[in-house]
This record gives C-alpha cells, structure tokens and sequence, in this order.
C-alpha cells in the first residue's frame, strides 16, 4: 500500500503544543463534569481542518490492509490497533492523541488526575463502519490487563466529511436505567467527543449504517486509564483476576514482540 502523507508542514507532530487547547479545557471543564447521562463533551473544528482531511485521507480502504473484525449480535464493525499496520500520518495522529500534551488537556477537562494513555490501543486505533454496520448500546470493558489499570476516558475524532443524518451512526448517550438516548452526535468530520468511561456509561451507535457502498463512518478511538479508581467503582466481579494472564491478548502481544526479534 502506497503510504498516503501530507506534506511536511500537515503532519500531526505537536499539533497540542498550542496553548489554545489548554485554555479550551479550562474553559469547559465545569461543563464537562456536569454533563449528562455522564460526564461528557464534544467539540467541532477541533484540529487544523487541513490536518484532519490529511489524516481522513490517510485512512485505508477496507481492501488495502487487514482488519479486526468484530461481528456478532451486538455489533459489526472493524478497526486496527496494530499501528505498524496503519499509513505513518495516521500513526504520527494516534501517538499525539497519546501525548503528555493530551494526556493533559483531557486531564484538565475531565478531573481525573494521573490519566494513563493506552500504548497498545488495545480495542482503539482506527476504526471504521460501513453500511449495515451498527454498535449496540454498552458499557465498555474497564480493565486493562497489560497496563494494569482502570479505564476511564474515551476520546473519539471523526474523519467524515459530508456525514447526512440519515445515514444514521450518530453516537447515542443513554441513561442510566437504560429507558432511551438522552444525547446523540453525529461522526461529523473533525469532531472530537470525550467521555467518562464507567458501568452507566451506556453508548454505541445501534441503527444499521445506510450510508452509500464506498462510504464509511471512520473515527480514531483512544482510551484512557487510571491505575486507581474510588472503590464504590470498582467492585465487579471482573475486577477480582488482575493478571496479565487473565487476557490471551496481552500474552500474545508480548510474544509477538520478541518473536519479531528473530527477523532483525
């Protein structure tokens, strides 16, 4: 696959450095925190427009790489959270989404201090839904095997240019007792939405896509972790087994790594 990169001047390298998002996150960190059904914001333009069609543009096409595919009742969609797999502008996008930079802003907006980015994007990386594809409403896993902590954060930016309502995957918030969506956004191009991650945290987008063959709802979906949480959100019983062995994945990664040693 041809790797598909902006000139110099578009890459993603620093794009945090500016002290507008800092101001930003100060400036709705109070409308984050009361937000409802939970804690919640999005924002639109939130990169250099340019950068963002970069990246969209970046982004392969279902046939050019291999996917993750997640198909069952409850969902279909695909991603890749292999970022060795994924164009160098979209890899350069995912690690300042990772950056202490970031790291900070959503710090700053959310509360939540000592926010741990996700190295492995373990269920993150880059994502994509076509037509029929749907996510039914959820909460998400809460446990990081490899990094031994609790998940507390989703940020998700949308790639999607000319996105129509009536294409359906608008993501939709729901309430605790689970009786409708309280709030929904749409994957418009260049919109970020961060959200607490708990047990009520009830989210997806459950209507089958009807965008056109060809078109695709595209995000970068990153998460965040916190190697404490208060013990009121972390009785389930999923939590009691805090082994990297508990998750055939993180053994895997591991493994994976270091065979990769014997091809240097």
């Amino acid at each position: 696959m041809a790797d598909k990169n902006p000139p110099a001047p578009m890459q993603p390298l620093g794009v945090f450095d500016d002290p507008k998002y800092a101001k930003l996150a100060v400036e709705n960190a109070a409308r984050y925190q009361s937000a409802g059904p939970f804690p919640h914001i999005f924002f639109d333009n939130f990169i250099d427009p340019t950068l963002c069609a970069a990246v969209n543009e970046a982004f392969p096409e279902p046939e050019h790489i291999d996917w993750v595919v997640r198909d069952h009742k409850n969902t279909l969609k695909r991603y890749q959270h292999d970022e060795t797999k994924l164009p160098s502008t979209l890899r350069g996008m995912l690690r300042e989404l990772n950056s202490k930079q970031f790291v900070l802003f959503l710090e700053t907006l959310t509360g939540i201090d000592n926010l741990l980015a996700d190295p492995y994007f373990i269920g993150g990386g880059a994502h994509f839904a076509g037509t029929g594809d749907f996510l039914n409403i959820h909460a998400d896993f809460n446990w990081h095997h490899k990094l031994q902590a609790h998940r507390r954060v989703n940020a998700l930016l949308y790639l999607n240019p000319g996105w129509k309502d009536e294409w359906h995957g608008a993501l939709e918030m729901w309430d605790k007792a689970m009786t409708g969506p309280v709030k929904s956004y749409f994957p418009i191009f260049n919109r970020l939405v961060v959200f607490n991650t708990s047990e009520d945290s009830n989210h997806g987008h459950p209507h089958p896509l009807t965008c056109p063959p060809g078109v695709y709802r595209r995000a970068l979906n990153l998460y965040y972790y916190t190697t404490h949480r208060a013990a009121e959100e972390s009785n389930d019983p999923h939590f009691t087994v805090y082994k990297t062995q508990a998750s055939s994945f993180a053994v895997e990664l591991g493994e994976t790594y270091r065979k990769s040693a014997e091809k240097a």
